[in-house]
Protein backbone atom coordinates (compact mmCIF):
# COMPACT_ATOMS: atom_id res chain seq x y z
CA UNK A 1 0.00 0.00 0.00
CA UNK A 2 2.96 2.50 0.62
CA UNK A 3 4.09 1.79 -2.38
CA UNK A 4 1.04 2.74 -4.54
CA UNK A 5 0.80 5.86 -2.32
CA UNK A 6 4.80 6.57 -3.25
CA UNK A 7 4.15 5.73 -6.96
CA UNK A 8 0.79 7.80 -7.16
CA UNK A 9 3.06 10.79 -5.74
CA UNK A 10 5.93 10.25 -8.12
CA UNK A 11 3.44 10.17 -10.79
CA UNK A 12 2.27 13.60 -9.50
CA UNK A 13 5.40 15.15 -9.48
CA UNK A 14 5.84 14.02 -12.92
CA UNK A 15 2.80 15.34 -14.61
CA UNK A 16 3.15 18.96 -12.48
CA UNK A 17 7.03 18.98 -13.91
CA UNK A 18 5.71 18.03 -17.79
CA UNK A 19 2.97 20.48 -17.55
CA UNK A 20 5.11 23.37 -16.88
CA UNK A 21 7.77 22.61 -19.69
CA UNK A 22 7.76 24.91 -22.68
CA UNK A 23 5.49 23.63 -24.97
CA UNK A 24 5.88 25.46 -28.48
CA UNK A 25 2.72 27.54 -28.66
CA UNK A 26 0.51 25.49 -31.30
CA UNK A 27 0.75 22.72 -29.40
CA UNK A 28 0.14 24.00 -25.85
CA UNK A 29 -3.68 25.42 -25.54
CA UNK A 30 -2.96 26.97 -22.53
CA UNK A 31 -0.52 29.66 -24.18
CA UNK A 32 -3.25 31.50 -26.04
CA UNK A 33 -4.67 34.77 -26.00
CA UNK A 34 -7.75 33.35 -24.19
CA UNK A 35 -5.91 32.04 -21.28
CA UNK A 36 -3.42 35.29 -20.88
CA UNK A 37 -7.15 37.36 -20.83
CA UNK A 38 -7.86 35.02 -17.83
CA UNK A 39 -4.88 35.32 -15.81
CA UNK A 40 -5.10 39.39 -16.33
CA UNK A 41 -8.96 39.25 -14.85
CA UNK A 42 -7.72 36.67 -11.63
CA UNK A 43 -4.63 39.08 -11.60
CA UNK A 44 -5.99 42.10 -10.91
CA UNK A 45 -9.09 40.33 -8.76
CA UNK A 46 -6.28 39.21 -6.62
CA UNK A 47 -4.66 42.45 -6.07
CA UNK A 48 -8.21 43.91 -5.23
CA UNK A 49 -8.86 41.10 -2.65
CA UNK A 50 -5.15 41.69 -1.38
CA UNK A 51 -5.93 44.86 -1.12
CA UNK A 52 -9.47 44.99 0.75
CA UNK A 53 -8.16 42.02 2.94
CA UNK A 54 -4.80 43.56 3.84
CA UNK A 55 -5.04 47.13 3.81
CA UNK A 56 -1.90 47.46 4.89
CA UNK A 57 -0.30 45.54 1.42
CA UNK A 58 -1.49 48.71 -0.71
CA UNK A 59 1.14 50.56 0.78
CA UNK A 60 3.56 48.11 -0.03
CA UNK A 61 2.44 47.72 -3.30
CA UNK A 62 2.78 51.49 -3.83
CA UNK A 63 6.75 51.11 -2.56
CA UNK A 64 7.68 47.95 -4.89
CA UNK A 65 9.29 48.21 -8.28
CA UNK A 66 7.04 45.21 -9.30
CA UNK A 67 4.52 42.37 -7.94
CA UNK A 68 4.27 38.84 -9.06
CA UNK A 69 0.71 37.82 -8.39
CA UNK A 70 -0.43 34.37 -8.53
CA UNK A 71 -4.08 33.90 -8.08
CA UNK A 72 -4.17 30.58 -7.83
CA UNK A 73 -1.55 28.10 -6.17
CA UNK A 74 -2.86 24.27 -5.89
CA UNK A 75 -0.32 21.70 -3.88
CA UNK A 76 -0.74 18.30 -3.15
CA UNK A 77 1.62 16.09 -1.05
CA UNK A 78 0.99 12.52 0.43
CA UNK A 79 5.07 12.28 1.60
CA UNK A 80 5.80 13.71 -1.56
CA UNK A 81 4.31 16.66 -2.57
CA UNK A 82 3.97 19.07 -5.68
CA UNK A 83 2.56 22.37 -6.56
CA UNK A 84 1.67 24.20 -9.98
CA UNK A 85 0.16 28.09 -10.56
CA UNK A 86 0.34 30.65 -13.31
CA UNK A 87 0.11 34.17 -12.68
CA UNK A 88 1.58 37.80 -14.05
CA UNK A 89 4.47 40.11 -13.61
CA UNK A 90 2.67 43.14 -12.81
CA UNK A 91 4.65 46.45 -13.38
CA UNK A 92 3.19 50.06 -12.91
CA UNK A 93 -0.05 49.00 -13.07
CA UNK A 94 0.01 46.89 -16.07
CA UNK A 95 0.57 42.95 -16.98
CA UNK A 96 4.31 42.73 -18.17
CA UNK A 97 5.02 38.90 -18.57
CA UNK A 98 3.17 35.77 -17.50
CA UNK A 99 4.75 33.28 -15.26
CA UNK A 100 4.07 29.70 -13.75
CA UNK A 101 4.84 28.38 -10.44
CA UNK A 102 6.11 24.99 -9.87
CA UNK A 103 7.53 23.02 -6.57
CA UNK A 104 7.90 20.11 -5.08
CA UNK A 105 8.78 19.15 -1.75
CA UNK A 106 9.76 15.96 0.89
CA UNK A 107 8.40 15.36 4.18
CA UNK A 108 5.83 14.71 6.30
CA UNK A 109 3.08 16.25 4.68
CA UNK A 110 -0.93 15.01 3.79
CA UNK A 111 -3.42 16.85 1.94
CA UNK A 112 -4.10 19.18 -1.01
CA UNK A 113 -4.88 23.00 -0.65
CA UNK A 114 -4.87 25.92 -2.89
CA UNK A 115 -3.99 29.79 -2.32
CA UNK A 116 -3.21 33.19 -3.76
CA UNK A 117 0.79 34.62 -3.18
CA UNK A 118 2.43 38.28 -3.93
CA UNK A 119 5.92 38.54 -4.42
CA UNK A 120 6.54 42.42 -3.62
CA UNK A 121 10.34 43.56 -5.67
CA UNK A 122 11.12 46.44 -3.56
CA UNK A 123 14.04 47.38 -5.60
CA UNK A 124 14.67 47.94 -9.23
CA UNK A 125 17.75 45.17 -8.87
CA UNK A 126 15.69 42.41 -7.52
CA UNK A 127 12.68 42.78 -10.09
CA UNK A 128 15.71 43.18 -13.21
CA UNK A 129 17.25 39.73 -11.50
CA UNK A 130 13.95 38.14 -11.69
CA UNK A 131 12.80 39.06 -15.01
CA UNK A 132 16.10 37.90 -16.33
CA UNK A 133 16.32 35.16 -14.61
CA UNK A 134 16.47 31.78 -16.84
CA UNK A 135 13.54 30.51 -13.65
CA UNK A 136 13.51 32.38 -10.62
CA UNK A 137 13.65 30.17 -7.45
CA UNK A 138 12.19 31.45 -4.22
CA UNK A 139 14.52 30.71 -1.58
CA UNK A 140 15.10 30.70 2.41
CA UNK A 141 16.06 34.85 1.74
CA UNK A 142 12.34 35.80 1.26
CA UNK A 143 10.79 37.64 4.04
CA UNK A 144 7.27 36.38 4.36
CA UNK A 145 4.60 38.54 6.14
CA UNK A 146 1.78 37.66 7.76
CA UNK A 147 -1.62 38.82 7.61
CA UNK A 148 -1.90 40.09 10.58
CA UNK A 149 0.93 42.60 10.41
CA UNK A 150 -1.17 46.28 10.56
CA UNK A 151 1.66 48.81 11.75
CA UNK A 152 3.20 50.69 9.46
CA UNK A 153 6.71 50.21 11.21
CA UNK A 154 6.87 46.96 10.35
CA UNK A 155 6.50 47.72 7.15
CA UNK A 156 9.18 50.21 6.99
CA UNK A 157 11.08 48.00 8.25
CA UNK A 158 10.77 45.32 5.89
CA UNK A 159 10.87 47.57 2.70
CA UNK A 160 14.23 48.63 3.96
CA UNK A 161 15.98 45.22 4.81
CA UNK A 162 14.17 42.98 2.10
CA UNK A 163 14.41 42.93 -1.72
CA UNK A 164 11.40 40.73 -1.93
CA UNK A 165 8.78 40.15 -0.24
CA UNK A 166 6.04 37.60 0.04
CA UNK A 167 2.49 37.17 1.55
CA UNK A 168 0.46 34.27 1.06
CA UNK A 169 -3.25 34.63 1.66
CA UNK A 170 -6.43 32.78 1.28
CA UNK A 171 -5.38 29.37 1.81
CA UNK A 172 -8.31 26.70 1.10
CA UNK A 173 -7.90 22.81 1.93
CA UNK A 174 -6.30 20.34 4.27
CA UNK A 175 -3.17 20.80 4.11
CA UNK A 176 -1.13 22.74 6.78
CA UNK A 177 0.90 25.51 5.84
CA UNK A 178 2.07 27.39 3.23
CA UNK A 179 5.76 27.79 1.79
CA UNK A 180 7.30 29.31 -1.01
CA UNK A 181 10.59 28.06 -0.21
CA UNK A 182 11.34 25.74 -3.12
CA UNK A 183 9.23 27.15 -5.71
CA UNK A 184 10.53 28.10 -9.41
CA UNK A 185 9.10 30.60 -11.38
CA UNK A 186 9.29 30.39 -15.17
CA UNK A 187 8.38 32.65 -17.75
CA UNK A 188 5.20 31.69 -20.32
CA UNK A 189 5.72 32.44 -23.61
CA UNK A 190 1.86 33.52 -25.32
Amino acid sequence: MKIIFKNLSIALLIAIFVSSCSIPKISNPLNTPKAAAQIDARVFRTIEQMHVEYPYSRQLAAKASGLLVMPLVTEAGFGLGAGYGRGALVVNGSVKNYYSSISANTGIQLGAQQYAHVLFFMTDTALTQFEYSMGFSAGGDLEYITPSISESLRIETLTTLSPVIALVFGQAGLKVGATLEGSKYTKLRF
